[in-house]
């Protein structure tokens, strides 16, 4: 099998790869309703207004790649729902960073949503810290290094 420049992109960065997954407007809008608690095609359906097509379409995307299960719910009709799974639950951080993002810039300074700990009712906080010594740490202070490469600490 031929691998495609594409597909080379996507093995040497792993943006190119997760934006192959949910890189378009509807897969994330999907996802957004999945983690609000829609499961079923019609409940994502009647949310979104998207095509019913377009919809069967991205779903069966995100169940090839291992982001949703689809789980039968109720068997005479046959109907599904989808869950996700422990690689789509992983994706919570990101979207929260794009809903961030745009609640920064297109917002208004008024978020049409604020996500809060569901414990404590706190609104959640979204940022990049150091593992090790838990410094925030903004963009002008990052680097890239290959996996192979050893990582030299600055102290």
């Amino acid at each position: 099998m031929e691998v495609t420049d594409r597909e080379d992109d996507a093995a040497a960065c792993s943006i190119a790869a997760t934006v192959d997954v949910i890189g378009d407007r509807w897969t994330i809008l999907i996802l957004r309703e999945v983690f609000r608690g829609r499961h079923r095609f019609s409940e994502i359906h009647n949310e979104l207004g998207v095509a019913r097509n377009l919809l069967s379409d991205r779903l069966t995307h995100m169940v090839d790649a291992g982001v949703l299960n689809k789980v039968q719910y109720q068997e005479r009709p046959t109907r599904f729902e989808y869950r996700l799974t422990s690689k789509g639950a992983d994706l919570s951080a990101s979207l929260i960073a794009l809903m961030k993002w745009g609640d920064r810039w297109y917002a208004d300074d008024r978020p049409p949503t604020i996500l809060v700990h569901r414990d404590c009712g706190t609104p959640l906080d979204l940022r990049v810290s150091c593992s090790d010594c838990d410094a925030e740490v903004s963009p002008g202070h990052i680097r890239s290094a290959s996996p192979d490469q050893q990582l030299v600490r600055r102290r």
